[in-house]
């Protein structure tokens, strides 16, 4: 769906969602200013069209174990399309990674990686390094406090 689909109120919806994806229809039909029904139309058009990709619980770190945060920045030997495919399927599968940016500069990819401790990411990155030979080195920096985690997109 293009960004000039989107109307005055999907972008009100999309906001007040992202904050808040439990709140009920009948809430988010008083604050936007339409029906129950049309905002249950238009969440539905929304995730069909590919707008709302997920819905997800976000969970305090610290109540579960307190889990450490590292960025990763890799480098990678050859950008063959193929073999960047492949590392890309690699890094989606693995639920450690929270998240891939594809990005410019000395690196080519930035990792946000979550494991429970040290030894738990270093084996994590020994895998890494073991199953894609294209990967020719990485750095790491580890978080040592968290000022904002979101993944809020505005929408304005």
């Amino acid at each position: 769906m293009p960004k000039s689909a989107l109307d005055a109120f999907d972008r009100k919806l999309l906001a007040l969602v992202q904050r808040g994806a439990n709140r009920t229809a009948d809430a988010l039909a008083e604050e936007v200013g339409l029906s129950s029904s049309a905002v249950l139309r238009r969440l539905k058009r929304l995730r069909d069209d590919g707008v709302i990709v997920a819905t997800a619980a976000v969970v305090d770190p610290l109540k579960v174990g307190k889990p450490n945060f590292f960025l990763a920045a890799l480098e990678i030997e050859r950008e063959r399309p193929e073999l960047v495919a492949r590392l890309r399927q690699w890094l989606a599968a693995e639920e450690g990674i929270q998240q891939v940016y594809y990005v410019t500069g000395t690196a080519d990819f930035m990792l946000v990686v979550v494991a429970p401790d040290v030894g738990a990411y270093d084996a994590l990155m020994s895998r890494l390094m073991a199953e894609n030979p294209n990967v020719r080195r990485f750095t790491t920096n580890v978080a040592l406090g968290v000022g904002k985690r979101s993944l809020f997109v505005p929408v304005d």
